[in-house]
This record gives C-alpha cells, structure tokens and sequence, in this order.
C-alpha cells in the first residue's frame, strides 16, 4: 500500500473488510494531522498521494487505488480499516514478483529497535491508527498539496527515501545504493534524478528543474555527514 497486481491486492483487501474478515482489528480514532506527517516519512517513498505530496513509485498509486471506489458511494471508513489492515498484516509477496509491502516492523519502526537518528515511533498501533485516518481521508480525492521545493522534503517525499539510505533524511533504504557511503557528485546526482539508470526511474517528468537541482544540492552535501 501503480502495478495492476498490487492494485487488484488493494481491491481484495476492500472487498475482505466490506466482508467482515480484516484481519487488523477496528480502528475507529487516529489524528489525521499526525497521520499525514507519519504517512510522508513512512510511506511517501513508496507510495503516490496527492494530499501528502509524495511521488513513490514503488507501491501502488493510492488515489488510483481508492478513487474508483469512492467514485461508487465506498467511504472513507472503509479505507480506513482497509489501510489499517494493510499495514498490520501486508502482503510481503506477490505471485507476479512485484515488491511487497514490508511487514510493520519495517514500515514503522519501534523506537526502542532503531538506529539512532532514523525514523522510528513510540507506539505502533497509534501510529498505525493515524496514518490509517489520514489515508481514508484523502486518497483518490484529488485533494493537492503544495509542491516541495527543499532538498530535503523533496528526498523524503518524491520516492527516493524508500530506495535509498541517507542518515541526514532519516531513511534507511537498501534497494538503490547507500548515499552515505557512495557521497555522489551535484553532477552525478542531476543526471542519476534526471535520466535514471538501471532500477531507478527517471524523474524529469515529475520534478521541475530546479527540483532536480534543490535535491542534487541536498544529497551531495548531505551524504556521509
């Protein structure tokens, strides 16, 4: 929680709660406000959502997954419990070999477990709780938020906390290389976000230039500090 496989998960997951059988328990409370902070530094690096102003790539497309669904009288409740339990109790592994969703402990690290300075929470059913109100919220609502334009908000958000590990952003990401240790060029950032190589997409067709050049500046003087 846009490959149509992860997407038809989603959709297995609304039909399982309208059933009855989630599997991650009610949640009726949760702050949307804290929600959408927890959402963009948890989730944003995987995950599309217009209201938080992430870009992720890596999962589906949020307002893609919930929009037809509201579009046909299913309410934000539903998507509450359905995020909810996506979180609890996600599906690691997909039959087409697309990327899973990492269990919870993951996702939203318990304090007590983290490496100091990454992100981490106190208490993960309230935090699960919040993001589950925010999403339920927003997604497929075509609600907009502001474009980022710091560095280090467009790392965290755009997709490229969920792939990469930089300590200055708090992320731990192992599917691209550690920034830390690699300590890339402004140069080679640019050209990396912009045309992409490999595994990792190019982003020119989401980020503006001077996006491109806010975030290059950020990681080449952030990384291995």
């Amino acid at each position: 929680m846009r490959s149509a496989a992860l997407s038809a998960a989603c959709a297995a997951a609304l039909t399982l709660v309208l059933a009855g059988c989630g599997t991650g328990g009610y949640t009726s409370g949760g702050s949307q406000g804290a929600g959408k902070q927890l959402f963009t530094k948890a989730c944003g690096g995987c995950h599309t959502l217009t209201d938080a102003g992430t870009a992720g790539t890596i999962g589906p497309n949020l307002d893609d997954a919930f929009a037809q669904a509201r579009a046909v009288g299913m309410t934000s409740e539903t998507f509450t419990q359905v995020v909810h339990d996506q979180i609890w109790y996600p599906i690691t592994t997909t039959s087409t070999g697309a990327p899973g969703m990492p269990k919870i402990d993951t996702t939203l690290p318990l304090c007590a477990d983290a490496k100091p300075g990454s992100f981490c929470v106190e208490d993960q059913g309230a935090a699960s709780d919040d993001i589950a109100a925010y999403v339920g919220a927003v997604a497929g609502t075509g609600k907009s938020a502001e474009k980022p334009t710091s560095g280090k908000a467009i790392f965290q958000t755009v997709g490229c906390a969920g792939c990469h590990t930089l300590a200055d952003a708090g992320t731990t990401g192992t599917v691209g290389p550690n920034l830390d240790d690699a300590k890339p060029s402004k140069e080679r950032v640019i050209d990396r976000v912009t045309n992409g190589k490999g595994a990792m997409p190019s982003f020119s067709s989401s980020l503006d230039p001077q996006q491109i050049q806010a975030v290059a500046d950020y990681v080449s003087s952030a990384a291995g500090r």
